[in-house]
């Protein structure tokens, strides 16, 4: 299933392409594929070039690790995160080699993890990543320093099939894409001032 962005000006097909679904194929994923992915993941920016992220990754034919991730998520999103063929936890370094705090780790977190997202895409994969997932849990079953945070869990997989989800679930999946115009969050010269260009 594909789900393109209804975008109001062109953009590259791997934005377009790339959204989040619930409904995974069981079809694995191959190793080269998924080293291709955090490769991509590898080589995102980040401030003072401190790559402030890790990645703690399983697959379904790892049962021990895979549901050690999958316990570590609220019941909403292991109803259905449990058919992904690959889930993954993301951890920001909070703290540098010198104790001192890196404000900018989850940003750079979120960087790396939208790469890896594009890369998916351009590989035929979707990914969906989940705040409600339990970090302090996340933290104690896979001894992650206190120096690392959790930031998220997230699914990966080829596209399934949107009826073999629950009927809530599959309405949501069928659902338009919808997102805040240009104007509500584009400014120019002072807050809540919209830049002309981001203008209807």
């Amino acid at each position: 299933m594909k789900n393109p962005a209804p975008a109001e000006s062109p953009l590259h097909e791997l934005v377009l392409h790339r959204w989040s679904p619930r409904s995974f194929s069981d079809k694995q994923v191959a190793p080269a594929i998924l080293k291709s992915i955090f490769e991509a993941a590898r080589w995102a920016p980040s401030s003072s070039n401190s790559q402030p992220w890790a990645y703690i990754v399983a697959t379904k034919d790892d049962k021990e690790n895979f549901d050690k991730i999958l316990s570590t998520m609220v019941e909403f999103n292991q109803g259905w995160a449990k058919h992904a063929p690959v889930l993954a936890i993301s951890v920001a370094q909070i703290r540098n080699k010198e104790g001192k705090p890196n404000t900018h780790a989850f940003h750079d977190v979120g960087s790396a993890s939208a790469q890896l997202s594009f890369q998916a895409v351009a590989d035929g994969l979707y990914v969906h990543q989940m705040a409600g997932f339990d970090a302090n849990k996340a933290r104690e079953v896979f001894h992650i320093p206190d120096d690392w945070q959790p930031v998220a869990a997230i699914a990966i997989g080829y596209p399934g099939d949107p009826d073999s989800l629950p009927d809530k679930l599959k309405e949501r999946e069928l659902a338009p894409r919808v997102r805040k115009p240009l104007a509500d969050f584009v400014m120019t010269g002072e807050w809540g001032h919209t830049s002309s260009f981001a203008r209807k």
